[in-house]
């Protein structure tokens, strides 16, 4: 829970700033391309986040690298993440902030969570509620997972609505175990 609270607090203050520069649309792509970055290769957050690297070595280092190739605001932003220990958390930053200009934007991400792929009015249904729910432009993103047996899980943010059979078997269990039987 601490990471998205963190995540959530950082992000919008970036999210404030960037959009007071006119710079959102900007940092949405850099910010998009560091966090594609440090996905296929966490070795810059492993510096970051190294103890025994001294602060001011990873400050100047990012200064060094980021200056001249990225917004100052992103450089500056990355030191106070460095001073603050908080470099640890930048990829939920980044997604925490992404969704907040996408959320500027008029646009809605949810990931859909089914044992069998959606049919094409399913989708259809569900964007439209979803869309009814956000008031936002819905983009799913569809995961199959067999192991749910049936029904969806939608994932909105840090929203998880579990509609899956295997959590309703899950709960029914659980139920029938405080069932005390004389």
């Amino acid at each position: 829970m601490l990471i998205w609270e963190v995540a959530k607090k950082y992000a919008q203050a970036l999210f404030l700033s960037a959009k007071e520069k006119g710079l959102l649309d900007k940092l949405y792509e850099q910010l998009g391309d560091l966090r594609d970055l440090v996905s296929k290769d966490n070795s810059l957050l492993n510096f970051l986040a190294a103890p025994q690297v001294l602060e001011e070595t990873k400050k100047s280092m990012v200064r060094e690298v980021f200056s001249g190739r990225t917004e100052q605001l992103v450089v500056e932003f990355l030191v106070v993440l460095i001073d603050k220990s908080r470099a640890n958390f930048l990829v939920e930053i980044i997604d925490e902030f992404r969704r907040l200009v996408e959320a500027e934007q008029g646009l809605g991400r949810i990931t859909v969570v089914t044992a069998v792929p959606m049919a094409d009015n399913e989708r259809t249904r569900l964007i439209e509620k979803m869309a009814a729910k956000t008031g936002l432009r819905i983009v799913i993103e569809e995961k199959v997972d067999p192991s749910i047996l049936g029904g969806m899980i939608v994932i909105l943010y840090d929203e998880i609505i579990d509609g899956s059979v295997r959590h309703g078997l899950d709960l029914g269990k659980e139920q029938l175990d405080k069932v005390r039987v004389h």
